[in-house]
């Protein structure tokens, strides 16, 4: 069983080290939302340290991402602020185990994963026309 649990780990490991930029991206957003959910389930329940481990998760998340942002992106100084408002929020949700805080996390989360994931499509649909030119003929 634990060979099984190594394989899995491996595979794992091989997805993100294969993994486009923007697919990664993707997880980094999916993880802090499982963390965030698991935190909620976590204080629901009294769980504290548990709760107190899922949202250093999130964190060190929102800190990746903080951490990833290209210096030259038109709203990089936007979405800087946004990401710190949410590192910021997160630790006052560790420490007041605040859930109402913690589902406007969540909330914004999802709708940055969901346009992060709508902008890939997009340059992955742009790229597609470029390059096979889409079938179009003048």
């Amino acid at each position: 069983m634990m060979t099984n649990y190594h394989q899995y780990q491996q595979y794992q490991q091989q997805q993100v080290f294969t993994a486009p930029a923007d697919k990664l991206l993707l997880m980094l957003f999916d993880g802090a939302i499982r963390f965030c959910k698991q935190a909620n389930e976590a204080i629901e329940g009294e769980r504290l340290e548990e709760a107190y481990q899922a949202l250093i998760r999130a964190q060190e998340i929102v800190l990746e991402l903080m951490n990833s942002l290209e210096r030259n992106f038109e709203f990089t100084e936007q979405l800087y602020a946004l990401y710190d408002y949410l590192y910021r929020s997160l630790i006052t949700v560790n420490m007041k185990k605040d859930l109402v805080l913690l589902n406007e996390i969540l909330v914004m989360l999802i709708e940055l994963r969901q346009t992060w994931a709508e902008a890939a499509a997009q340059v992955r649909g742009t790229k597609k026309l470029a390059v096979g030119g889409g079938g179009l003929e003048g």
